[in-house]
């Protein structure tokens, strides 16, 4: 059995919010096949432990705002670098960038299919840093 049409819907007002607060990676997994307690995973990143509690904030916002209340919250004490979001049909994780990479959220439930998000959706492209375009090679290759 797919995802409920409801909860694709939670997961598009979701990703919609953290596309907003310019999350740095939206990931949507339909898990409802292997899982009972939730039809899909949001996956969602930031660059900052600022900015995964700005991501909250707004993914909180949106769904209040659109009447959906949140059923449980964890991990935003402390350091704020994964916190999970429970929605019922839909489970936001919102972790931050190092974390995503090492827990693989996405390798860990690979054999599922993955959501198309809405093409209003954007992900915010880690910024490179202005310094870069300062520093040069000490040698060329060719240079003896």
């Amino acid at each position: 059995m797919a995802a409920t049409p409801e909860s694709i819907d939670l997961t598009y007002l979701a990703a919609r919010a953290a596309s907003a607060g310019k999350a740095t990676s939206i990931t949507a997994i339909d898990v409802s096949e292997r899982l009972v307690l939730t039809d899909v995973f949001l996956i969602v990143s930031g660059s900052s432990e600022r900015q995964v509690r700005g991501l909250v904030d707004d993914i909180e916002e949106a769904m209040y705002k659109a009447g959906h209340e949140r059923l449980r919250r964890e991990g935003l004490e402390g350091e704020a670098r994964w916190v999970l979001l429970d929605y019922g049909g839909l489970m936001v994780h919102v972790q931050h960038d190092e974390d995503r990479e090492f827990y693989a959220l996405e390798k860990l439930w690979g054999d599922q299919p993955q959501i198309e998000l809405p093409d209003d959706v954007t992900v915010e492209e880690p910024e490179t840093s202005d310094l870069a375009q300062y520093f040069q090679p000490v040698f060329d290759e060719g240079d003896d």
